[in-house]
């Protein structure tokens, strides 16, 4: 089966859709119109998302859309499921820290000496969602923030879509910022991913690659996006904890998991964990790959030890 490539940038990051079997335009059709419903639900950075209009809106029950209210549902399962490591109301944590607009318009370094506020974190307990009439309220000084699950979900329900309308025997990965999802036949030798910490980083024989047949596979890491504010080195990664950015031993997660929600909050949960990462990962049966500050290696639940990339079908 002819396999098909397709790379091009949405809400902000990289989207590459692989085909193995069909016609690769109807699956990146179907891959963009599921982010674009999301993006206009859940996005942070667009002032008419539902997301800007419920925190602008504290105190009022506010009626939102079914895409909206299952994505604060997959949030708040995975906020329970995860102890509040994983916490949706970390939105005026993230924006206090300097990160309050979408990344490619930040100014990495401005040179100023501005403080920086850190506040504890809400706690996720504080959203209250009706599913069934689809309306969701917060309290004064919550913010929402989907980060942790909000583009797994799109990855998740882009690579169903696609797959949907492709012939019975084809496959397809979608990748999202590096979150990664793969539905159906697979290429031979299945669908080979590059280890890189940024998903926007060329595919090189020398680093480190996996392959995956089937399932979802998602990296948290504190080295991508990262800026300076007031002398401080600050990154997108909050410890709900402390209301600050994760300082922990880990600088990256990789996970691999049935859906990529759950591999993208075990990975965000796993950097908050840090030396307790591996444990609460082998607990779970996930494999993990897990890079500690000073580039050592662990690999947790199965996981192959490093081969060297050779052609991935997914950077």
């Amino acid at each position: 089966m002819a396999v098909a490539t397709e790379s091009w940038r949405q809400i902000g990051t990289r989207v590459d859709v692989v085909v193995n079997g069909g016609e690769i335009a109807h699956a990146v059709e179907a891959v963009h119109a599921t982010i674009a419903a999301a993006d206009h639900a859940y996005s942070r950075f667009r002032e008419d998302s539902e997301l800007s209009i419920v925190n602008r809106s504290p105190g009022r029950r506010v009626a939102i859309s079914q895409t909206f209210a299952s994505a604060l549902e997959v949030a708040l399962s995975a906020a329970a499921a995860t102890d509040g490591l994983v916490d949706p109301s970390v939105g005026r944590a993230v924006r206090l820290t300097g990160y309050d607009r979408d990344f490619r318009l930040m100014h990495l370094d401005d040179g100023r000496p501005v403080p920086v506020r850190f506040e504890s974190v809400p706690g996720w307990q504080q959203i209250r969602l009706d599913p069934v009439a689809r309306t969701v309220r917060v309290p004064s000084g919550v913010e929402i923030d989907l980060d942790s699950t909000g583009k797994a979900l799109i990855v998740d329900e882009a690579a169903r879509a696609a797959a949907a309308i492709l012939p019975a025997n084809a496959g397809v990965l979608v990748s999202i910022g590096g979150d990664i999802r793969v539905v159906g036949r697979p290429p031979r030798g299945g669908w080979r991913i590059q280890l890189s910490e940024d998903s926007d980083a060329p595919s090189r024989r020398d680093v480190p690659a996996v392959a995956i047949r089937d399932g979802a596979l998602a990296t948290s890491s504190t080295t991508v996006r990262r800026w300076r504010r007031g002398g401080h080195i600050l990154h997108h990664l909050i410890d709900p904890r402390t209301g600050q950015p994760c300082d922990g031993p880990l600088r990256t997660a990789t996970v691999v998991a049935p859906d990529c929600v759950t591999a993208n909050a075990a990975a965000a949960c796993a950097i908050v964990l840090g030396e307790a990462a591996a444990a609460w990962l082998e607990a779970r049966s996930l494999p993990a790959r897990l890079v500690a500050n000073d580039g050592s290696v662990a690999y947790v639940s199965g996981w192959p030890v490093d081969l060297p990339s050779e052609t991935p079908l997914a950077a």
